[in-house]
């Protein structure tokens, strides 16, 4: 296990004006699974590959247990990487894939042996040493890249976005591996993903980049509940947040003569701005007797949830808004409904900055 450090690191393209990652400060806890999770082109997958060693990094340092590795070559960081392709050799059997980099590494035979039947076992893939890639199915051979990294020993494991290739069932299922597995193993890992449930579903904690940027790093629980900007409360949340500009009156949101109670600390924070971006989780929003009229545009209907698409009647013009609902009594679409914000689940963001309001 390894502590991993991104002290003030940056990395700028030759020919490029916008550093791909700006000023990176962030650290992983030995043992942690530490998700890397944002839209395309946000620099997480950048991130990573410095910590790899594969991009040089421009300004700042990269510290893996507490020694600069910044200027050290991949093969000499210690640490085990598993690609969104696989990587793997078709002309070797798994055994051989999986012994491969002990193999570069002069391995004695018997020791190499040894460690492969080991990862081989932990992985569910012993009835599968003597086939070859193509005689696999998708999850079997990310595990066999998985068994790859394993049997390195490394200091940590990085994943960049390994489950893309497989289908919705087979992702939900290698996810659960994964973690399972990262817990067992006691391994630092960090993990890039574009796809936010994956990301709140694995990791101890998760760092979201936009831009090239960390816009916060904390537990799930605590990006969903306490989004620090506006960037982090859209993207995290499925459905997303819904995000409205109102105005002010007197220090609070009147919207229809219903009043949204902001909350103290955001209340207060908001003083004297003449508006705020305010934010309403689905679940934050309920069907009332009274409140803002809405026509309903779509129910998606997921089971145990359904969500309902909303036109709100606002006073500065419409506004969509995504409801959750009872999947049993859900309104029909193009229904005349009321919409009421729950107490005290309100969210309040500066319109300029984007900033929380009273964090």
């Amino acid at each position: 296990m390894a502590e991993i450090r991104f002290d003030h690191a940056s990395l700028v393209y030759p020919g490029g004006e916008e550093a791909a990652v700006h000023d990176l400060d962030l650290t992983v806890a030995s043992g942690e699974l530490m998700v890397f999770v944002g839209p395309s082109g946000s620099g997480k997958t950048t991130a990573l590959r410095m910590l790899a060693g594969l991009e040089e990094v421009t300004a700042g340092a990269i510290l893996v247990d507490e020694e600069d590795v910044t200027d050290l070559q991949p093969k000499d960081r210690d640490v085990a990487m598993v690609f969104q392709n696989y990587a793997l050799y078709p002309y070797l059997d798994v055994a051989a894939n999986i012994a491969f980099p002990l193999k570069m590494a002069r391995v004695p035979k018997a020791e190499r042996q040894r460690r492969v039947r080991e990862a081989a076992e932990v992985l569910e893939l012993t009835d599968y040493l003597d086939r070859r890639p193509a005689q696999l199915s998708g999850g079997q051979r990310q595990r066999v890249a998985m068994g790859r990294a394993i049997v390195r020993q490394p200091k940590a494991f990085l994943m960049d976005e390994p489950l893309s290739n497989l289908d919705a069932k087979l992702r939900v299922q290698m996810r659960g591996e994964i973690s399972s597995l990262q817990t067992r193993l006691g391994v630092t890992t960090v993990y890039v993903t574009h796809d936010q449930v994956e990301a709140m579903t694995m990791g101890h904690r998760v760092a979201v980049l936009g831009g090239g940027r960390l816009m916060q790093v904390g537990t799930p629980r605590e990006l969903y509940d306490g989004p620090a900007n506006t960037f982090v409360a859209a993207f995290i949340g499925s459905p997303a947040m819904n995000l409205l500009t109102v105005p002010l009156t007197r220090g609070e949101v009147v919207l229809n003569g219903v009043t949204v109670d902001l909350g103290e600390t955001a209340a207060a924070a908001a003083a004297g701005l003449g508006d705020v971006v305010l934010g309403l989780r689905p679940e934050a929003v309920e069907l009332a007797s009274e409140g803002l009229p809405a026509r309903v545009e779509l129910v998606e209907e997921l089971g145990a949830d359904a969500y309902a698409r909303c036109l709100c009647e606002l006073p500065d013009g419409a506004e969509r808004l995504t409801v959750r609902v009872d999947p049993w009594r859900a309104p029909d679409r193009d229904e005349r409904v009321m919409l009421r914000p729950r107490t005290g689940e309100a969210h309040a963001f500066r319109t300029d900055t984007g900033e929380r309001l009273g964090s």
